[in-house]
């Protein structure tokens, strides 16, 4: 098994608050892992960094062998196979579901290939019935989705997926679930940062502690969450910045 992705000692600090400091792990080819730890302990922060949003003040970004730190941006690193959702889904909103996926689809490949992929993709997220609405008029697990799946048109290799659970009730919880499976099978390695556990639980392999911007511990869910230390982490809450 190859590596996908690797952070070595990433850092940053936002007016003199260390958000993130000294922070190293890696994710294996085809891997779901979890990270986790709570409000404040530096997980979005650090899928900024990893992603291009931020650069860090120090450390590295190694993305299937190749170094990103310094020479990449977003839209570079998408074009490398990496993506990311955010908390708040950002879909076209002006656009139907259709058009939010093949606007990206088109951009890579001719017109009739960028139909089939959006078709393709429609129906493995389940968003098919509702392809020809506008994406405002979505409610927010199916926006979720659409978050993925135009991701998912960009044919990356790895996806960081920022909180896709919060706000779900238990149906719609258990459907965005499958659909993370479904995306993990066609070959694509998934970083999971969330609160819900039992989705961590459920879904990853390895779970990944953040607390107060510092790596806290990691290994199995189950194993992890019964630490004393993680136990703490959470009962005791974290600093500011998310």
């Amino acid at each position: 098994m190859s590596t996908m992705l690797e952070v070595k000692d990433l850092s940053i600090s936002f007016g003199g608050i260390k958000a993130v400091q000294g922070v190293s792990f890696q994710i294996e080819d085809g891997e779901i892992v979890g990270l986790i730890g709570p409000n404040g302990s530096g997980k979005s922060t650090c899928i900024n960094l990893i992603s291009g949003v931020n650069r860090p003040d120090n450390g590295k970004v190694i993305f299937d062998g190749q170094e990103l730190t310094d020479q990449q941006d977003i839209a570079d690193r998408s074009k490398l196979g990496m993506g990311r959702t955010f908390q708040s889904p950002r879909p076209f909103a002006n656009l139907t579901v259709y058009d939010n996926i093949f606007s990206i689809a088109i951009q890579k490949y001719d017109r009739a290939t960028a139909a089939k992929k959006t078709e393709d993709i429609l129906k493995m997220t389940g968003l098919y019935p509702v392809s020809s609405l506008l994406s405002s008029k979505l409610p927010i697990e199916k926006r979720k989705w659409l978050d993925l799946a135009r991701i998912l048109a960009t044919d990356p290799k790895f996806i960081m997926m920022d909180e896709v659970m919060a706000g779900l009730n238990p149906s719609e919880m258990q459907e965005s679930l499958e659909l993370v499976l479904r995306i993990n099978r066609e070959g694509v390695t998934v970083l999971f940062v969330e609160h819900v556990m039992k989705a961590v639980v459920h879904l990853c392999g390895r779970a990944i502690v953040l607390n107060e911007g510092k790596l806290l511990c990691e290994g199995e869910p189950g194993d992890v969450l019964g630490r004393k230390e993680v136990v703490e982490a959470y009962l005791g809450g974290g600093h500011k910045h998310a």
